[in-house]
């Protein structure tokens, strides 16, 4: 374990999954806790793949593959490249295991910085074998609901704002997400929208008894977590194109994720090649992508 701490934040990294593992500040703990009744993770890196495929397999140039949901990233054990006193990194570099499940070569790097109460999450994917690599990459923090309380019902409020564009970032009023169908994979055939109610979105016991929604298209470039009294409590912002809001259904637990993600489960019955995939990018021989997003704690 590292230990990041900047004066006002304290956080813990793991090398294994290369994970965010606890976020303090004036001795609160913000980051679930990895209770396995709920949820065995932290916060969890997702590649090659972000959600599920379907009937766990894919397809590559003609030969089958198999694969867990969310990839292999987040349980293999990462080196720790360096680490400053704020800032620490992980490298993951595919080898013979990773190459039976996933045929492309790859370094994956995964940094953490602390600044002035925030958290800055970073990635670089890089591509250095001969041919295009198909991936995709996604957060998955799960954070503590503040005040939560099992006598009540309710849980917190979600605001959201949209990409930064060229210019400031505007409240959102209303998006449109989709919902998992079956074998965890997303019903692309049915849209749905939510209107917010004074720009927020109230969460409560019932809210994920569907599952996650599942937010494309970029219209969302940052969230913020409410108390039940409305007050900021915490926020992510991103560019990522997909967005994921899930707390496991009907387990009343005490923690809701917010997951930035570039790409998102197969649709129900797809079977066609992973370079065909929904929401899949592609990076050329020798390039490197690098992506990020931060938590802020308020």
């Amino acid at each position: 374990m590292e230990k990041l701490s900047d004066g006002t934040l304290s956080v813990t990294v793991s090398a294994h999954g290369a994970e965010l593992c606890s976020i303090i500040r004036n001795g609160v703990e913000y980051l679930w806790q990895a209770d396995p009744k709920y949820w065995k993770r932290h916060s969890p890196v997702l590649f090659p793949i972000v959600g599920s495929l379907w009937e766990g397999v894919y397809r590559y140039e003609g030969k089958e593959y198999r694969m867990g949901q969310h990839g292999f990233a987040r349980d293999m054990d990462f080196s720790l490249l360096r680490k400053s006193g704020d800032e620490v990194w992980y490298r993951l570099v595919s080898d013979e295991g990773t190459l039976e499940k996933y045929p492309f070569e790859f370094v994956l790097d995964i940094g953490y910085r602390l600044e002035s109460g925030r958290i800055h999450v970073m990635w670089r994917v890089h591509n250095p074998g001969g041919r295009t690599m198909f991936y995709q990459i996604g957060a998955h923090p799960a954070f503590f609901y503040p005040g939560f309380d099992t006598a009540s019902p309710v849980r917190g409020f979600f605001s959201f704002e949209g990409p930064a564009g060229a210019g400031e970032r505007k409240s959102l009023e209303e998006f449109t997400y989709i919902l998992i169908k079956e074998k965890s994979c997303a019903d692309t055939e049915t849209l749905h929208r939510f209107c917010l109610q004074d720009g927020m979105m109230p969460i409560d016991v019932h809210t994920f008894d569907s599952d996650a929604f599942i937010i494309e298209d970029g219209q969302v470039g940052k969230v913020t977590l409410h108390t039940p009294s409305g007050r900021p409590w915490l926020s992510l912002t991103f560019d990522a194109p997909e967005l994921g809001l899930w707390s496991p259904p009907f387990k009343d637990a005490p923690f809701v994720c917010i997951e930035p993600w570039y790409g998102r489960c197969d649709r129900a019955g797809f079977s066609g090649d992973i370079s065909r995939r929904d929401r899949i990018r592609s990076l050329a021989p020798g390039c490197v992508e690098e992506m990020s997003y931060t938590i802020g704690i308020l």
